[in-house]
């Protein structure tokens, strides 16, 4: 069992030389498809111990419907990630599943679509909640739908009433040890990735984020009530309600990594840890709540790594409950507007009250105008909290993040 990021790192023999970590430690072996669990092995991050289901036996898909959430078939992705046992599950054919409700996970599973074109689309789309050890790959996730005030089932045992889900493509609530790698995600209801409730131990990678404009304005429909007590809430985090906050829980960050063609985000908190990394926001893509900026990180460490930044219409890294925002070796490239030339922006704060917050900008590269507004006293503790890994220089982005979202995988040759 391979168990620190060291050992990890040691499969660098298949190197394919990017520089891209992860891809660099499976990409090149042409018989991936033989040795598909070897991927368990290559994360980086707060969530780089997620081994999802390596340990058990391999679960495969031939059935793409979805026709009863309390009693799913044998052979549907819903059977397969219900089960109490390790999985890793795999796909007969390319298919489009259109869930009737949310997707929720049991622990220790491993969605792997490589070989085949495996869409998530015009329905429910993934819950992780409360439970632990993820791995997500190789998915096309998009058109995603609120559903909910419906029965839906969570394991063998077990199934209950789901209130109305937002329509997120990735839905995480509680949730530990979670890797999410390598998936197209597009024009969700709602955000694309959502981590919350002190969900940890996160890393979000070489994702491709696009057309995600859906939501109206730049602010989340959340307000800061710090002293009120919401259902599901943390005493030691800010609480981020919504105006019902006595039917529904608080939105809180939580810690991921994200890599390559899609913004990256790494967010620490208690017990929240992200790591973002490797990820392309390009041209009209719309992530994380808004149409209009790309990261909102509100309490907690944020390791923001390696990322290309793009035609941004607000700014490319919000924060408003001071977070500690670490960007290092990315890639910002501001758009034409001159009025959003700002990569940052603290959100409905005060300057006598920002200037506190701990941000820092090493090594990233600021391009057609773009630039970064530090703060805070940079104390190193703080920064070593919103530290996951090592940054490459920000002239390697583009090569990192060159093939980010799901990759066509053939069989005998690397994907």
């Amino acid at each position: 069992m391979i168990s620190n990021s060291t050992s990890r790192r040691a499969l660098g023999y298949l190197s394919c030389g990017t520089g891209n970590p992860i891809d660099d430690c499976w990409r090149c072996d042409p018989e991936w498809r033989r040795h598909r669990k070897r991927l368990a092995d290559c994360g980086i991050g707060f969530g780089r111990n997620a081994i999802g289901g390596r340990d058990g036996r391999f679960y495969v898909v031939t059935d793409p419907g979805d026709d009863d959430p309390v009693n799913p078939r044998h052979g549907t992705l819903r059977y397969a990630v219900i089960q109490e046992e390790p999985l890793w599950i795999v796909f007969k054919r390319s298919m489009v599943i259109t869930l009737k409700q949310e997707l929720i996970m049991n622990s220790f599973k491993t969605i792997d679509g490589r070989g085949v074109d495996v869409h998530i689309a015009n329905g429910a789309c993934i819950t992780i909640q409360f439970v632990t050890n993820i791995i997500v790959h190789g998915l096309h996730i998009h058109d995603c739908k609120p559903t909910g005030n419906a029965m839906v089932r969570s394991s063998p045992s077990h199934y209950g009433w789901r209130t109305m889900a937002d329509g997120d493509a990735v839905s995480m609530f509680g949730a530990s040890h979670i890797w999410v790698d390598h998936n197209s995600l597009s024009n969700c209801a709602d955000g694309l990735v959502d981590a919350i409730m002190g969900s940890t131990a996160i890393t979000i990678s070489n994702n491709y984020f696009t057309h995600h404009n859906e939501v109206p304005s730049s602010i989340p429909p959340f307000c800061i009530r710090k002293m009120q007590s919401c259902s599901g809430g943390r005493s030691n985090f800010s609480r981020l309600c919504p105006p019902d906050a006595g039917t529904r829980p608080c939105k809180l960050p939580s810690p991921t990594t994200t890599s390559a063609k899609v913004s990256f985000k790494e967010c620490q908190g208690e017990p929240s840890q992200p790591t973002h990394t490797f990820q392309l926001y390009p041209e009209a893509c719309k992530f994380y709540w808004s149409s209009q900026v790309n990261h909102r990180c509100r309490h907690g460490y944020f390791h923001v790594v390696n990322n290309d930044y793009t035609h941004w219409e607000m700014y490319a890294i919000g924060g408003s409950a001071d977070p500690t925002i670490n960007s290092q070796g990315n890639r910002y490239l501001a758009p034409v507007d001159p009025s959003a030339k700002e990569v940052t922006k603290r959100v409905d704060t005060d300057e006598s009250v920002w200037k506190g917050w701990n941000w820092r900008s090493e090594g990233d590269l600021l391009l057609n105008g773009a630039y970064f507004t530090p703060s805070g006293a940079g104390a190193s503790a703080s920064y070593a909290k919103a530290s996951s890994l090592g940054a490459k220089s920000s002239s390697m982005v583009g090569s990192m993040t060159s093939d980010a979202g799901a990759l066509r995988c053939r069989r005998g040759s690397r994907c």
